[in-house]
């Protein structure tokens, strides 16, 4: 087969990816895989190297680690693919807290198997998501593979970085309890296109906004349950300001799916999405926070145009 780059992040699942690393190499060289390991040294430092793999001519790119290390890579493809074209092809070695795309995506979590998946090289095409983010006179320009989140939803990504014992799903259940004593949901206007050039808008306190290209966030959370990777669509979950309690009613409910009829939500699926809002709010992406106090966020989706080895 083809040489292949394969980016490590070693800090990816608290050190995991460090100790992995001979044991990854002797997967990939049992699977014949041939290729060139290069290890991140900090944030951003993963979208960089993909953006060069990709200019060095690599047709494949393995990143290994977690949601935030496989959305780096991601990014870097495509920063480094031209409009209209194909991002990938991406395989991906899943070492981090939730892995929710690799499992949403139907990826292997045993490493020797993941390995020899990579070294089959067939594909899955599958959409991706844009998001233009600005604060002030700045603008970030971000894709996303799995899940953004606006309000409430970044907020627990904060306060997750703060936490550094507890494991998977547990990590974000915490980080969720905290953030309800210090987030004031601000007045958010909002407004959508479906398929259909339908147009929709929702203009008042709000806690969250959740777009899923997938179903699970958080490693457990399932805020937007009917979400498809290649149905061509956004699944967006909006939930007005409720107070503390009816949050913590609420939470247990997202484990399952089970919360989407409640009155304080609002679920629809769309092509294009804006968001406003003056007092300023975090935003995540695949997990990792972009923007703390972004005023304008636009995101839309980019039909099939990701391409990952399953």
């Amino acid at each position: 087969m083809e040489r292949v780059k394969v980016i490590l992040n070693p800090y990816s699942g608290r050190g995991l990816g460090a100790k992995t690393k001979p044991r990854l190499c002797q997967a990939l060289v049992s699977a014949g895989v041939d290729f060139d390991l290069a290890e991140t040294s900090g944030i951003g430092h993963g979208l960089a190297l993909a953006r060069q793999a990709r200019l060095d001519g690599y047709g494949t790119v393995v990143a290994v680690g977690g949601d935030g290390t496989i959305s780096e890579v991601m990014n870097g493809l495509a920063q480094a693919t031209p409009l209209g074209e194909t991002v990938g092809k991406l395989g991906l070695l899943p070492l981090g807290t939730g892995n929710d795309f690799a499992d949403m995506v139907g990826c292997a979590r045993q490493l020797e198997q993941a390995a020899r998946v990579i070294a089959a090289g067939k594909t899955r095409r599958i959409d991706l998501g844009h998001a233009l983010v600005r604060t002030g006179d700045q603008t970030i320009q971000r894709y996303f593979d799995n899940n953004m989140g606006v309000g409430f939803e970044a907020c627990v990504t904060l306060e997750s970085y703060k936490i550094k014992r507890l494991p998977g799903a547990l990590l974000y259940v915490v980080a969720a309890l905290r953030a309800l004593n210090s987030y004031r949901p601000p007045h958010m206007d909002i407004h959508w296109k479906t398929a259909n050039h339908e147009e929709g808008r929702h203009t008042e306190k709000t806690l969250l906004v959740s777009i899923g290209n997938s179903a699970r966030t958080g490693g457990a959370f399932y805020l937007t349950p009917d979400a498809k990777l290649d149905d061509e669509l956004l699944d967006v979950g909006i939930a007005k300001a409720i107070s503390p309690l009816r949050v913590l009613f609420l939470l247990p409910k997202t484990l399952f799916g089970k919360h989407t009829t409640h009155s304080a939500l609002t679920m629809l699926r769309c092509r294009q999405l804006k968001i406003s809002c003056a007092e300023g709010l975090p935003v995540q992406l695949d997990g990792e926070v972009i923007a703390k106090q972004a005023d304008r966020v636009e995101i839309s989706i980019q039909p099939g145009r990701l391409e990952v080895i399953v």
